[in-house]
């Protein structure tokens, strides 16, 4: 990942996205050469001067101060994810001139007490993944509601892989194009956060030579995270489920996410859970009865 030319891109698209008009400017009518705001009238209604804006715009942040940057997030009305992803980029720059340890590794597996903790969470599909997406554990109805993306995948199974290059997300997402604007804006996110993720750069390489769509996403710089929503899906098995997830930083597995569904009582989407829990259940037992059993004889 480059830092600077991550600052620059990001700052110029978001002040694309925001016209004169919505940041409370009078509009003199006329041609503009670009679209949305100036430079210049950014660094006036963030109260820095022109030249000072232009040389962070360039990708320039040594020495920026937080203030700076709040006043340049309240310019461009950046939401909380967008506020988070700037304060990043600008952290990752300035440890770049001035090396520092570098962040762990992201955890590609969980604790055995964790595992346990969610294999107990039997009426609620779980499914526990790391910034970069891969799907790190689940308990046995996340397994299930997930079975398109996890059976016969290559590990690392990861969730944008499947996204861009598995046909059958393209049934399994009821909204694909939400989920993988969704998928992008995530990891770009995690980028700025682990600007030295060498898997992550790899990911990222790999999904922008295989996917146009991918590539276009990310250059659009859209950043979101991954707490709360709805994930429409078609299963297989039972049909349309519209469930509602929250998504859980796990202190004790620093680096993974906990995410947990559910559906409303009584929905067809709950009865659609119940009906794939019991399945689940059913082909965990006719796992145990193929295996062999011990010869007493």
């Amino acid at each position: 990942m480059d830092t600077p030319d991550d600052i620059s891109e990001f700052l110029t698209s978001r002040r694309a996205k925001l016209s004169p008009q919505q940041a409370g400017l009078p509009d003199f009518g006329g041609r503009r050469r670009v679209p949305g705001l100036r430079r210049e009238e950014v660094a006036l209604i963030a109260g820095m001067s022109s030249e000072y804006y232009k040389r962070l715009e360039r990708g320039n942040a040594t020495g920026v101060s937080e203030a700076v940057l709040d006043g340049i997030s309240r310019a461009l009305q950046l939401d909380e994810a967008e506020h988070a992803h700037l304060y990043a980029l600008v952290r990752a720059a300035n440890a770049g001139a001035h090396p520092q340890r570098r962040r762990p590794a992201r955890l590609s597996q969980l604790s055995p007490a964790m595992q346990q903790t969610i294999d107990a969470m039997s009426t609620v599909p779980v499914f526990v993944q790391n910034g970069r997406l891969d799907a790190v554990a689940t308990n046995r109805l996340g397994r299930a509601l997930f079975s398109e993306m996890l059976d016969d995948a290559r590990p690392p199974v990861n969730a944008a892989r499947f996204v861009f290059l598995d046909q059958r997300a393209q049934t399994f997402y009821r909204d694909w194009e939400g989920m993988a604007r969704q998928i992008v804006a995530v990891l770009r996110a995690e980028a700025g956060r682990s600007p030295h993720d060498r898997q992550l750069s790899d990911l990222v390489g790999e999904l922008s030579t295989r996917s146009d769509l991918f590539g276009k996403l990310w250059g659009a710089h859209d950043v979101r995270e991954h707490r709360t929503g709805i994930k429409s899906v078609h299963h297989p098995v039972v049909g349309d489920l519209d469930l509602t997830f929250q998504g859980m930083d796990l202190s004790s597995d620093r680096g993974l996410q906990m995410l947990v569904f559910s559906a409303e009582p009584g929905s067809p989407s709950h009865d659609g859970l119940q009906l794939l829990a019991n399945w689940a259940e059913h082909a965990v037992l006719q796992a145990d009865t193929a295996k062999p059993g011990l010869d007493l004889g």
